[in-house]
Order: structure tokens, then sequence, then C-alpha cells
């Protein structure tokens, strides 16, 4: 009877072991599980959460929350059309100034950089040769005039004594010859001295025009050539009027009517950088001829530089007024918006309580100075989206905030003051005030 108790034990040991292993895998198991689906809900849930987070913008169903942007007003006013181009600036007259004789420089008049006026005095070569020269035919004019008169007496005397049958025909027809060869040589010696006169004025060279001298181009001392480059002693230029030569698109020529002879075209001269206007000016010549080489058009405008902003050779923007449109409809450029079909641009609408916006295409005839000009497809006091389209889609809700109250506003903050700094007794007399009495 022992031997079975002892022998039913290990038994139902080994029985009652077997169903606890099994129940710890599946619990440990189970755990895995439920440690797994709260990892994935987790994360699932901060998806979720930083997705609400983020702005949507509003659909056509008005679903999301409104977009906020910049709103103006289709403005109607008058707008200039401009042509612009690329222009060199010329001087209205350009001469480089040399000299006719030849000789020493012995003088230089002007200064550098000078203004001038016609006739001044630039340069003197040494006129003493010249001089001489002219002495020279001089005397030999009076010698051969003196000849001349005694000729003259000589044919007189012959003329009474050929009435008295005193001397013959061939005498007095010889002595005529000889005085009209003597009338002659003293023309040819008046011509001689009127050539040496002219080269001795030569030797004092005088502006021609009124203008600016450059720099010198040969020193007082050198010697001076009637030919080559010795022979340049400055170039003078006119800045007062000026000239600026551009080009325009040949498809323009009939725009400007060349045809009726009129170039009453006012013209600006503009920075290069396009921020300031140099001078205004009116269109002088419209060229000939078109070059076919670039299929442009050559045309020149005459200004009165009279503070001298322009200058000879300088590289300017040119914008030609050709016409004025008058009430014509204009946004800011920031309004035109670019899309597979062509220029388009956010127009507010008002649904029931809601502002949606509506994807409105637009006609623009040109955007200049930040200004589109509205040809086709808005109304004058139309709203329109001028800042943050790059959230909306056809039928978003947006809150709007008006451009000009922004500005307005952005006008009427305070502004930090710069105060100059206060003296010590006046600091000490600031800290001595008492402070106002709190309510």
């Amino acid at each position: 009877m022992s031997k079975l108790d002892s022998s039913e034990v290990p038994l139902k040991a080994v029985v009652s072991q077997q169903p606890s292993s099994g129940l710890g895998k599946l619990a440990g198991f189970t755990i895995v599980i439920f440690l797994v689906v709260g990892a994935v809900w987790l994360v699932h849930r901060r998806q979720a959460a930083a997705a609400a987070a983020t702005p949507k913008a509003g659909g056509r169903g008005g679903m999301g929350g409104p977009v906020p942007v910049m709103a103006g007003k289709v403005e109607q006013k008058d707008v200039p059309i401009y042509l612009d181009g690329i222009g060199t600036v010329q001087a209205f007259n350009t001469v480089t100034v040399s000299s006719q004789v030849g000789g020493q420089l012995i003088k230089v008049a002007f200064t550098e950089g000078q203004d001038v006026k016609a006739g001044d005095l630039l340069a003197q070569i040494d006129p003493v040769p010249y001089q001489a020269t002219l002495d020279q035919v001089t005397a030999k004019r009076d010698q051969d005039a003196a000849t001349l008169a005694n000729a003259r007496l000589d044919l007189k005397r012959y003329a009474d004594l050929l009435a008295t049958d005193g001397t013959t025909e061939q005498t007095y027809d010889t002595q005529k010859a000889l005085v009209a060869e003597l009338e002659a040589t003293v023309k040819a010696d008046e011509a001689a001295m009127a050539s040496a006169q002219v080269n001795l004025n030569y030797t004092s060279i005088h502006s021609p025009i009124d203008g600016r001298v450059g720099i010198r181009l040969i020193d007082a001392g050198n010697i001076v050539q009637t030919s080559g480059a010795s022979n340049s002693l400055v170039v003078l230029t006119q800045l007062r009027p000026i000239y600026i030569v551009f080009t325009l698109p040949e498809t323009v020529l009939s725009q400007l009517h060349p045809g009726s002879g009129e170039t009453n075209f006012p013209v600006l001269a503009v920075s290069r950088d396009g921020t300031n206007v140099l001078a205004t000016g009116q269109l002088a010549v419209i060229d000939n001829q078109i070059d076919t080489t670039t299929g442009t058009i050559k045309l020149k405008a005459m200004f009165a530089n009279e503070h001298l902003h322009l200058w000879p050779g300088e590289f300017v923007n040119v914008r030609l007024l050709l016409t004025t449109r008058t009430n014509s409809l204009v946004v800011p450029a920031s309004v035109v918006q670019r899309g597979p079909d062509g220029a388009y641009a956010f127009v507010i609408q008002e649904e029931g309580t809601n502002q949606t916006v509506a994807m409105q295409p637009v006609t623009v005839a040109q955007i200049d100075n930040g200004e589109a000009l509205i040809e086709d497809g808005l109304q004058p006091g139309q709203p329109v989206v001028v800042d943050g389209q790059y959230k909306l889609q056809e039928g978003s809700r947006v809150n709007i905030t008006w451009a000009k109250a922004a500005a307005d506003a952005a006008g009427a903050a305070p502004k930090k003051e710069h105060h100059r700094k206060k003296p010590a007794d006046a600091k000490a007399a600031d800290s001595q005030t008492p402070a106002p009495a709190q309510p």
C-alpha cells in the first residue's frame, strides 16, 4: 500500500506542472501583443496630433480653417506706357583740337577739365617764324607795288607821246603789257601776304565751340607737327545739350509714326540699376533704316543736361513715353500669378458669412514699377489677394487683412526716436523730478 502511494506522488506532481508551464507562455505572448498594439496606437495618436496642429487650407466644402491673406482692391488710374531700351550718351559736339601749323608749343592756356567758350585761347605756337615770313612777303609786295606805280607813269607818258606821234604804237603796247604784268605780281604778293597772315593766326589756337576740355595730349615745349598724332592737343566735348543714342525693336516702329515726321515723345534717362531718373529729354531723330543683323531701329534723344547728370560714353537705360492710358485697371504686381493656362488672380468672394477665393484668368498689358496693368479679367474696386497665394486653391476660405490698412497702421506706428544725450545736470534734474502719482 505504501509503495502505491509513493509511486503516485511523482505522477501527480508531473501532471500538475505541465498546465502551469503552458499558461505562462500564453501570458507572456499576450503581454507582447498588447505592448506592440499599444506602441502602434501611441505612434498613430502622435501623428494625428501633429497633423491636427498643422494649418490646412480650406477647401471648397469649407474643410479646414481660413487662410490668412493680404487683400487689396483693383484701382483705376492713368498709366503711362513706356518703350524700354539701352542707350549710350554722346556729346552734342566732339572736337579734337589740333594745330594747323608746325612749330614749338610755347603755351598751354587751358586747365584740364575746364569749361571754355568758343573763341577762348587754348594754346600758342611760336609765332616768330611766321611773323618773319609775313614781313618778307609784305616787303616784296611793297617793292612790286612801287615798280607798278613807276610803270603806270611811263605808260601815261607813252600815251601822251603817241597822241602827238612822239612814239610808236609798239612802244606804247609794250609798256601797257608791263603794267599788267606788274599788277598781277602785286596781286600775287597780296595773296602771299594773306597766306602768311593766316599761318600766323594759326599759331594761336582757339576753342571752336562751347564745351569742356579733357586731358591734354601734349605739353608745352614740344614740337608740334602739321600731320600725325603729334598735332592733337586736346579733345573738346560739348555737354550742354547732350545726346543719347539707343535702340528699340523694329516692331515698335509703327507705334512711333515715323512717316509723319513727328518726334514729340518724352524720353527718360534712367540709371543702370533703374532706381534714379537722371534726366528728361525729347526724341530728336529716328534713323532712316533698320539694322538687319539685329532687327532694331536706332533713335537719338536730346537732353538739356543742365546739371551734367549725363556723361559722354555712359551706358543708361532709356524709357520712351509712348502714350498714357486713362482710367486703366492696375493691381500690385504680386496679384498676378502664373499657371499652365496663363496669368490669373485670386478674386475674393462673399459666400454667406464666409470669404472664399476664385481663380480668375486675367490679361496683363504690362508690369512696371511694381504695378500690373490689367487689360481684361478684373473690375474696378474688385477685391483680390495681394499676398499669401501659396496656400490657396480654388474655393479656399480666407481671413483677409487689407493691404492699405496694414500700410497705414505701419505708417502710424511709433518710431524710435533718437534723442541727444542729456548733460549730467539734466540727468540729475530728471532724477529729482517726482514720479506721477499712481491712480
